[in-house]
């Protein structure tokens, strides 16, 4: 059974997500603080932890998201009534794996738990390496590297990475994206794919503004060229 941590401060939200993951089989513990939510991903080993932005306290949920992301590859899913872009790519940038805006339907927010956990740790594809220019991707050991410099990549970007260089020269958009690496359609646009292809090109470029191993194509989406 998979543990997962919600963290909000209106108990009413708590109880309507706990609800809903509880009938799907999850284990559930929950906090009204970014205090409280740290003490019980340090006791409890979470799974997955759904996380409001806006906590009270000296600690938000972007600053939990980042303390969580320093520390592991915990999955975090951000709760929010912001709906400015500019919030919602602060979020993924730190390395949250999904944003999810309020109101929001309990049934889609269990859909992408489940997304999430599945894709959180993917079984190595049948080929455990792959080789594009300079960089030697190893799934068994789920690490990427330049040159022979490790790349430290969160395991979301290692899945994109994967993924691309999979299919090598062939171009993706970003709906076919988060359906194939992250596991369904956005019904809108959050920015995922966006700010994930940035942060992985500073990572794996030489000159991220000069990309020339991850590419945009425009008006259609990105490819890896080998």
């Amino acid at each position: 059974m998979t543990t997962v941590l919600v963290v909000d401060d209106e108990p009413m939200v708590r109880d309507v997500v706990t609800r809903y993951l509880e009938r799907d089989g999850h284990r559930v513990v929950t906090a009204g603080d970014g205090s409280a939510a740290r003490g019980l991903i340090e006791r409890e080993s979470p799974n997955l932890v759904l996380l409001d932005v806006m906590l009270p306290g000296e600690t938000d949920g972007l600053a939990l998201c980042r303390w969580i992301r320093s520390t592991s590859d915990l999955p975090v899913i951000l709760l929010t009534a912001r709906v400015d872009e500019a919030d919602r790519i602060v979020g993924l940038e730190l390395g949250a794996d999904d944003y999810v805006t309020k109101p929001f339907s309990p049934r889609e927010l269990v859909m992408r738990v489940k997304t999430v956990l599945r894709r959180a740790r993917p079984s190595p594809p049948p080929r455990d390496r792959i080789s594009v220019g300079a960089l030697m991707i190893d799934a068994a050991k789920h690490e990427a590297r330049r040159d022979g410099e490790l790349l430290d990549l969160t395991a979301k970007e290692f899945d994109l990475l994967w993924f691309l260089a999979s299919n090598a020269n062939r171009v993706f958009s970003r709906d076919q994206l988060m359906h194939r690496v992250w596991g369904y359609s956005a019904a809108l646009d959050t920015g995922t794919v966006t700010v994930h292809v940035r942060r992985l090109r500073e990572k794996v470029e030489e000159d991220a503004s000069r990309p020339r191993l991850l590419e945009t194509v425009w008006g259609v989406g990105y490819r890896l060229s080998a």
